[in-house]
């Protein structure tokens, strides 16, 4: 499920970013429309139908596009990784970022 996800957000950096390279994102949208399986995809594609994302990044326990906690049994399924999980709110994706190593060699006084 994490790959589909992977996918999903993919797919909407490429939508909401079109306006930049029209030709060459062509190619890549249906590559990455292809990866999803048809329910999931048409969930999606009624968010973007209506001008919004439909994947939200979960950062810190909250959906990165309603800005409302997200329950602790879905921030483990999240993490787990086995489920596709929507927020209760909003109704978009939920997606945990992948983190990026921490950067020691500077800290903070």
């Amino acid at each position: 499920m994490r790959k589909i996800m992977e996918h999903l957000l993919g797919l909407q950096k490429l939508q909401f970013e079109v306006r930049a390279r029209p030709a060459a994102s062509a190619v890549e949208l249906e590559r990455l429309r292809a990866e999803v399986p048809p329910p999931l995809l048409a969930r999606y594609d009624r968010f973007v139908a209506r001008g919004k994302k439909g994947v939200a990044i979960a950062r810190h326990g909250v959906c990165g596009e309603c800005h409302l906690r997200i329950t602790a049994g879905k921030l483990v399924g999240l993490s787990a990784g086995t489920t596709v999980q929507l927020c209760d709110n909003c109704g978009r994706y939920l997606c945990l970022p992948a983190e990026p190593p921490l950067d020691m060699t500077n800290p903070k006084a």
